[in-house]
């Protein structure tokens, strides 16, 4: 997928040295537009990640804790 948001260079190799050089002396500037706005985080879905470790602990046996915390977190070894 391409980059939609930086302008794109010269494909030609010395269209590109001229272009860069021209920046390099002040002739020219490169513009950059702004980085696009991100999406809102879901509430709801934050909340569910705080609460997803705390939930799972919960509903497991000692047993099956114990077992995870002795493979490092691995939890489907067996």
């Amino acid at each position: 997928m391409p980059n939609d948001h930086k302008p794109k260079r010269p494909a030609d190799v010395i269209a590109n040295a001229i272009r860069v050089a021209q920046i390099a002396t002040g002739e020219a500037q490169e513009e950059y537009d702004a980085e696009p706005e991100r999406p809102a985080k879901d509430e709801a879905a934050a909340a569910l990640g705080r609460t997803g470790g705390a939930a799972r602990a919960k509903n497991m046996t000692p047993k099956r804790r114990a077992e995870i915390a002795r493979w490092g977190c691995a939890g489907s070894r067996d």
